[in-house]
Protein backbone atom coordinates (compact mmCIF):
# COMPACT_ATOMS: atom_id res chain seq x y z
CA UNK A 1 0.00 0.00 0.00
CA UNK A 2 1.33 3.54 -0.57
CA UNK A 3 0.28 6.26 0.82
CA UNK A 4 1.11 10.17 -0.78
CA UNK A 5 0.42 13.63 0.89
CA UNK A 6 -1.16 16.86 -0.94
CA UNK A 7 -1.33 20.05 0.10
CA UNK A 8 -2.73 23.37 -1.52
CA UNK A 9 -2.16 26.97 0.35
CA UNK A 10 -2.90 30.46 -1.08
CA UNK A 11 0.05 32.75 -0.61
CA UNK A 12 -1.32 37.05 -0.63
CA UNK A 13 2.62 36.79 -2.51
CA UNK A 14 3.56 36.90 -5.70
CA UNK A 15 4.83 33.81 -8.16
CA UNK A 16 8.66 35.41 -7.67
CA UNK A 17 8.60 35.54 -4.10
CA UNK A 18 7.39 32.42 -3.08
CA UNK A 19 10.04 30.53 -5.55
CA UNK A 20 12.47 32.06 -4.23
CA UNK A 21 11.59 30.64 -0.78
CA UNK A 22 11.56 27.41 -2.37
CA UNK A 23 14.96 27.58 -4.24
CA UNK A 24 17.36 30.08 -2.28
CA UNK A 25 19.03 28.10 0.09
CA UNK A 26 19.07 30.45 2.74
CA UNK A 27 15.62 31.42 2.54
CA UNK A 28 14.89 27.42 2.29
CA UNK A 29 16.98 26.64 5.41
CA UNK A 30 14.63 29.37 7.42
CA UNK A 31 11.30 27.36 7.12
CA UNK A 32 12.19 23.45 6.18
CA UNK A 33 15.58 22.52 7.06
CA UNK A 34 19.43 23.82 6.63
CA UNK A 35 20.52 22.45 2.52
CA UNK A 36 22.91 22.66 0.00
CA UNK A 37 20.22 23.22 -2.59
CA UNK A 38 20.50 24.34 -5.75
CA UNK A 39 17.50 24.52 -8.82
CA UNK A 40 19.44 22.63 -11.40
CA UNK A 41 18.37 19.63 -12.88
CA UNK A 42 20.49 16.07 -11.66
CA UNK A 43 22.05 18.47 -8.52
CA UNK A 44 22.19 16.30 -5.35
CA UNK A 45 21.56 17.65 -2.21
CA UNK A 46 20.70 16.64 1.50
CA UNK A 47 18.93 18.63 4.14
CA UNK A 48 19.91 18.12 7.77
CA UNK A 49 17.63 18.35 10.87
CA UNK A 50 17.92 17.07 14.25
CA UNK A 51 17.97 13.79 14.46
CA UNK A 52 15.48 11.53 15.62
CA UNK A 53 16.77 7.96 16.24
CA UNK A 54 13.95 6.56 17.87
CA UNK A 55 11.88 7.00 15.02
CA UNK A 56 14.25 5.76 12.30
CA UNK A 57 15.21 9.25 11.16
CA UNK A 58 18.93 9.79 11.24
CA UNK A 59 18.31 13.43 10.15
CA UNK A 60 19.51 13.39 6.89
CA UNK A 61 17.08 13.44 3.94
CA UNK A 62 19.27 12.58 0.89
CA UNK A 63 17.66 14.43 -2.72
CA UNK A 64 18.52 15.60 -6.01
CA UNK A 65 16.42 17.76 -8.47
CA UNK A 66 14.45 15.81 -10.99
CA UNK A 67 12.64 18.68 -13.15
CA UNK A 68 12.85 22.59 -12.38
CA UNK A 69 10.15 25.17 -14.39
CA UNK A 70 11.05 28.23 -12.93
CA UNK A 71 8.76 29.94 -11.40
CA UNK A 72 6.07 27.18 -12.00
CA UNK A 73 7.30 23.82 -10.99
CA UNK A 74 10.40 22.02 -8.98
CA UNK A 75 10.81 18.62 -8.53
CA UNK A 76 13.29 16.43 -6.48
CA UNK A 77 13.52 12.90 -4.97
CA UNK A 78 13.89 12.57 -0.83
CA UNK A 79 15.34 9.91 0.31
CA UNK A 80 15.74 8.98 3.99
CA UNK A 81 16.68 6.51 6.78
CA UNK A 82 18.22 5.79 10.01
CA UNK A 83 21.90 6.28 9.22
CA UNK A 84 22.82 2.85 8.15
CA UNK A 85 23.55 3.49 4.71
CA UNK A 86 19.87 1.91 3.93
CA UNK A 87 17.21 3.99 2.48
CA UNK A 88 14.13 3.23 4.34
CA UNK A 89 12.12 6.07 2.46
CA UNK A 90 12.53 6.81 -1.13
CA UNK A 91 9.63 9.40 -2.11
CA UNK A 92 9.56 12.58 -4.72
CA UNK A 93 8.38 16.03 -3.77
CA UNK A 94 6.59 18.58 -6.11
CA UNK A 95 6.09 21.98 -5.37
CA UNK A 96 3.56 23.86 -8.21
CA UNK A 97 2.75 27.74 -8.38
CA UNK A 98 -0.16 28.78 -9.78
CA UNK A 99 -0.34 32.51 -10.17
CA UNK A 100 -3.69 34.07 -8.58
CA UNK A 101 -5.09 37.51 -8.63
CA UNK A 102 -3.75 38.55 -5.69
CA UNK A 103 -1.15 36.06 -4.96
CA UNK A 104 -0.19 32.31 -5.71
CA UNK A 105 -1.31 28.90 -5.18
CA UNK A 106 1.25 26.46 -3.93
CA UNK A 107 0.56 22.63 -4.49
CA UNK A 108 2.77 20.50 -2.14
CA UNK A 109 2.63 16.83 -3.38
CA UNK A 110 4.67 14.44 -1.81
CA UNK A 111 4.52 10.86 -3.26
CA UNK A 112 6.18 7.52 -2.31
CA UNK A 113 5.24 6.17 1.50
CA UNK A 114 5.02 2.72 0.83
CA UNK A 115 4.47 -0.19 2.88
CA UNK A 116 3.71 -0.31 6.60
CA UNK A 117 7.63 0.97 7.69
CA UNK A 118 6.95 3.84 6.13
CA UNK A 119 3.20 4.71 7.52
CA UNK A 120 5.08 6.34 10.57
CA UNK A 121 7.27 8.68 8.49
CA UNK A 122 4.12 9.27 6.07
CA UNK A 123 1.89 10.20 9.71
CA UNK A 124 4.82 12.77 10.93
CA UNK A 125 5.58 14.11 7.00
CA UNK A 126 2.05 14.94 6.38
CA UNK A 127 1.35 16.56 9.76
CA UNK A 128 4.53 18.38 9.39
CA UNK A 129 3.69 19.95 5.80
CA UNK A 130 0.53 21.21 6.60
CA UNK A 131 1.26 23.18 9.63
CA UNK A 132 4.64 24.35 8.80
CA UNK A 133 3.95 25.72 5.35
CA UNK A 134 0.98 28.06 6.55
CA UNK A 135 2.60 29.20 9.71
CA UNK A 136 6.37 29.64 9.07
CA UNK A 137 6.65 30.19 5.12
CA UNK A 138 3.84 32.51 5.34
CA UNK A 139 5.23 34.67 8.57
CA UNK A 140 8.21 34.68 6.95
CA UNK A 141 6.90 35.68 3.58
CA UNK A 142 4.83 38.40 5.31
CA UNK A 143 8.25 39.94 7.00
CA UNK A 144 9.97 40.21 3.69
CA UNK A 145 10.74 42.83 1.77
CA UNK A 146 8.24 42.59 -1.71
CA UNK A 147 10.01 41.06 -4.95
CA UNK A 148 10.12 43.50 -7.75
CA UNK A 149 8.05 41.96 -10.59
CA UNK A 150 9.21 42.00 -14.17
Amino acid sequence: MQRDIKHAWFFKHPVEMVWEYLTKPDLLAQWLMVNDFEPVVGHKFMFGTKPKIKLGFDGRVYCEVLEVVPLKSLTYSWKGGPGDGKIRLDSVVTWTLTPKDNGTELLLEHKGFKGIENYLAYFFMNEGWRTKIPRQLAKLMDLAEPVTQN
